[in-house]
């Protein structure tokens, strides 16, 4: 459910930015929503002490969750990470936590900007 909410909000938010080739909203939206940006965002917002302790929960549980399944793009830890925050939006969106899901996307997005300027 996270991943779907994230590449929704990703998406929506690059196209009332005014991105409107698809070949460059797409690439741009991939840079969003792909692992590693993901796990770069929740381990800056845990590193910030930005979670609640309920939202950490989840966090945690969400990557040491056994998925089955071994990532073809990226190292175990960074795909660990992304799930966990897929699992962190999937949980805030079910439980219909609206405002701290924008905040949480926010932020991540500010962190993933961030981190890309500094790569």
């Amino acid at each position: 459910m996270g991943d779907a909410v994230y590449e929704i909000y990703i998406r929506q938010h690059l196209l009332q930015k005014g991105g409107t080739k698809a070949q460059a909203l797409h690439r741009k939206a991939t840079s969003y929503v792909s692992a590693k940006a993901q796990a770069k965002a929740i381990l800056e917002l845990i590193n910030q002490e930005w979670l609640t302790e309920r939202e950490l929960d989840i966090v945690k549980r969400g990557r040491n969750a056994k998925s089955g399944q071994t990532p073809k793009n990226t190292d175990v830890q960074t795909y660990r990470y992304s799930t966990a925050f897929e699992c962190l939006v999937g949980y805030l969106y079910l439980d219909e936590q609206w405002d701290r899901l924008e905040a949480l996307f926010v932020q991540a997005l500010e962190v993933i900007d961030r981190k890309e300027g500094d790569s």
